[in-house]
């Protein structure tokens, strides 16, 4: 049987990537399923996936870090689903710099999209869950438990993702909205092919990155895909407050 038939699924920068595959995976699994992201081309290319996949996806444009779009898009989607059951947050973008380098302009940036988002849409669901229940999924970085070089907003708005959910489980266990993270390691979608090319020495980049994880090779969207389905699931119904490394052992290693 399939494990999200009836359930509606709102998952954020939903256009590619690991939120693209999730979409994909979810309406497979039975869920009605809405995806936000800010590249128009992008979601329109989305919706032809994911209606293959057996759902009819509502797309949605707009900026995760506005507070007037995303109360205003989770309007549309209770106002033609009625419910939401599951967010995936998977908006986000870097400017691969350290601290010196990165302007205020740049470090707002990242954190809109990356913790602001987040938030916004955390809280704009909070209500229509607290019914039935339902699960968040935020997605966070192996980069926020180990470091890294040269991406310092990109790593401190990950790790403020982490202990976002970690607070919100708790808050919201009483309400049965189960709240985790998806640790990925380094996933071969777009957003990883831009910061490798960022570099200068894209195939160098992709190179070291690759001999950071004992697994030997970069990660599929598909991977995290999977494991974002399991803490969907009511296969995780005694899991909140957790992180769940898809990571290649980059943390372990």
């Amino acid at each position: 049987m399939a494990r999200l038939t009836g359930k509606v699924a709102v998952i954020t920068g939903g256009a590619s990537g690991i939120g693209l595959a999730s979409a994909v995976l979810f309406a497979r699994e039975g869920a009605e399923v809405a995806i936000v992201d800010r590249d128009s081309g992008a979601l329109a290319s989305a919706a032809v996936a994911i209606a293959a996949a057996g759902a009819a996806p509502m797309i949605l444009a707009g900026d995760v870090g506005s507070e007037t779009m995303v109360e205003e898009h989770t309007d549309q989607i209770l106002g033609r689903h009625g419910r939401i059951d599951i967010l995936l947050t998977c908006a986000g973008h870097s400017t691969g710099k350290p601290v010196p380098q990165t302007t205020l302009a740049e470090w707002d940036s990242v954190l809109r999209s990356n913790l602001t988002g987040t938030f916004l849409w955390a809280r704009a669901v909070v209500p229509a869950m607290r019914e039935a229940g339902g699960a968040m999924i935020f997605v966070g970085s192996q980069l926020a438990f180990a470091g890294g070089r040269a991406n310092a907003a990109y790593l401190a708005s990950k790790g403020a993702v982490v202990s976002l959910a970690r607070g919100m489980a708790v808050d919201h266990a009483p309400d049965n909205i189960r709240i985790n993270v998806l640790v990925p390691g380094a996933i071969d979608t777009p957003l990883l092919r831009h910061s490798f090319a960022r570099s200068g020495d894209a195939a160098g980049a992709s190179a070291r990155s690759i001999a950071r994880h004992p697994l030997g090779r970069l990660g599929r969207a598909e991977e995290c895909a999977k494991a974002a389905l399991f803490l969907a699931s009511d296969d995780a119904s005694f899991t909140t407050g957790s992180c769940v490394m898809v990571d290649g052992g980059w943390l372990a290693g």
